[in-house]
Parts: C-alpha cells; sequence; structure tokens
C-alpha cells in the first residue's frame, strides 16, 4: 500500500511540474497572439479570454509598413544559409569522418575550440573583411557569414554521425564499381538523412532569428530583415506600435513551426542519433 501511494504520488507531481512547465512555456506565447488580435493600441489592456478581435494590427503591418518586404529578404538570407551551410557541413563532416589527410587533428581540435568563443567577438574583424571584398550590405556577405559560422559544430556534430555509419557499405558499395562521389550520395546521404534535416532546419533558424549580424551588415532600409524592421518600427515610438510589433513577432513565428511540424521526427531522430554516435 505504501508503495503504490508513493508512486502515485510521484505521478501527481509529474504531471503537475509539466502542467506548470506548459503553462510557463505558452503563456507568453498565448498573451502575445491575443495581443495582435487586441483592437486597442496598448498591450498592457491585453486580454487571453475576450471576443473582442481584431485584425487591424495584420492590416497595418501589410499596408503602411514594408513588412511582405522584410519578409522576403529574410526568407531569402535563411534559405540561402540553410543550403550553403548544409552543403559546407555534410563535406567537412564527412571528410574529417572517412578520411586521413595531414592536418587533421588540428583542423578537429581548430573547430572544437571555435566553438568556445561568443560570434560577436568577431565582429569588427567580420565588417572590416565584408567591406574589403565589397559584400558589407549585401544579402550575399549575410549569408556568407551565417554559413561560415556554423561550420565548426554542423561538422562536428555530423562527423559523430557518420562515424557510427558502417564502413562495410561503403566498402561493399566500392567492390559493385562505385566511385567517391556516388557512394556520398548513393550511400552516406540517404543513411545521414536525420542528421541532415536537423542540421538545414538548424541552419535556418539561426539567420531568420538574427538581429544582431544583420543590424551590423545591413544599412539600406530596403535591405532589412525582419528582426531589423520590427526594431526600427518600435524604436523611440510610443507604446501603440508594441500591438503591430506582436502582430509581426506571431507571423515570424509561422515557418519556423511549419518546420518543426514536417520535420518533427528528423530533427529528434538526428539529435539522439548525433548524441548516441558523436
Amino acid at each position: 500500500m505504501t508503495s503504490k501511494l508513493s508512486r502515485n504520488l510521484r505521478l501527481v507531481f509529474s504531471y503537475a511540474f509539466l502542467i506548470a512547465l506548459v503553462v510557463i512555456v505558452f503563456y507568453p506565447i498565448a498573451w502575445a497572439f491575443m495581443g495582435s488580435l487586441n483592437p486597442g493600441d496598448s498591450l498592457s489592456k491585453t486580454k487571453l479570454f475576450t471576443t473582442d478581435l481584431s485584425f487591424k494590427h495584420y492590416i497595418y503591418l501589410f499596408k503602411e509598413t514594408n513588412y511582405l518586404k522584410w519578409y522576403w529578404n529574410t526568407l531569402k538570407i535563411a534559405l540561402g544559409t540553410m543550403v550553403l551551410s548544409t552543403i559546407f557541413v555534410v563535406s567537412a563532416g564527412y571528410a574529417f569522418s572517412r578520411y586521413r589527410f595531414k592536418g587533421r587533428k588540428y583542423g578537429l581540435m581548430t573547430m572544437l575550440v571555435l566553438q568556445m568563443f561568443p560570434s560577436f567577438m568577431g565582429m569588427i574583424a567580420i565588417f572590416l573583411l565584408l567591406d574589403r571584398v565589397g559584400l558589407l550590405d549585401t544579402h550575399i556577405g549575410l549569408i556568407l557569414v551565417y554559413s561560415g559560422g556554423g561550420i565548426p559544430f554542423g561538422a562536428w556534430l555530423v562527423k559523430g554521425y557518420f562515424d557510427g555509419i558502417p564502413k562495410s557499405l561503403e566498402e561493399a558499395a566500392r567492390i559493385d564499381g562505385a566511385g567517391h562521389i556516388t557512394v556520398f550520395f548513393k550511400v552516406m546521404v540517404p543513411l545521414a538523412r536525420p542528421i541532415l534535416v536537423f542540421v538545414a532546419v538548424n541552419n535556418f533558424i539561426g539567420p531568420w532569428m538574427d538581429f544582431i549580424f544583420a543590424r551590423l551588415v545591413l544599412t539600406s532600409p530596403e535591405k532589412k530583415t525582419l528582426a531589423i524592421g520590427l526594431f526600427d518600427m518600435i524604436t523611440g515610438k510610443s507604446n501603440t506600435q508594441f500591438t503591430n510589433f506582436a502582430a509581426g513577432a506571431v507571423l515570424v513565428a509561422i515557418p519556423i513551426t511549419i518546420l518543426f511540424i514536417l520535420f518533427q521526427k528528423h530533427i529528434v531522430e538526428g539529435l539522439k542519433a548525433g548524441a548516441n554516435k558523436g
């Protein structure tokens, strides 16, 4: 009886903790969403449960601001970074996992050390470098910065995954006459799909949500991203702009939510496999 009571108490406390955690996580999201539908101009008057809703803040974003332009700029940068960075990461991870070459050990150690320093420490160097090569205030320059910055962490993660794939699979393919490129694309890439999806989604989310580097690199109004545009919209303004900001923030979350829903299974598998095989 005592053991059963103890199990029931643990179960009750577990559910209570999980419910409290859900409330803590979802309350700000629900409050921001209801704030975007608040017919007034102040977030302080937002109510979670009300039937007095309005879409005027969303209409304001599309008609009175360059929100669609900011959205397109951010989507372009995020997609470009996702594609380019994934190519770099997978290539580097496969090379470090399967090939033995001079400088391999020092290359791995360098990537490991680079992960210990926050990215903003190189902001001045990045600014000067982009200015020298003529890529300052360009989306291409920002994509290159994001893509290069994601290589150390991503390459280590992908290398750990490739290390867990038996080499006998590649050897069997080579016996059948497959070359290095065929083995990579026909054997290794399909087997590494979970970790590739995780890397791709991670490299999409970073640029989509970033403000610091985008603010550093981009200066032209027509090249603003969502983070810069929304920030400038409320900077130095009265409280009346924060309901519009809430509407913009809700729309920002849509692509990331869709990605997680579509690739949730692959993302979880990639995380588990990367942790176990690293």
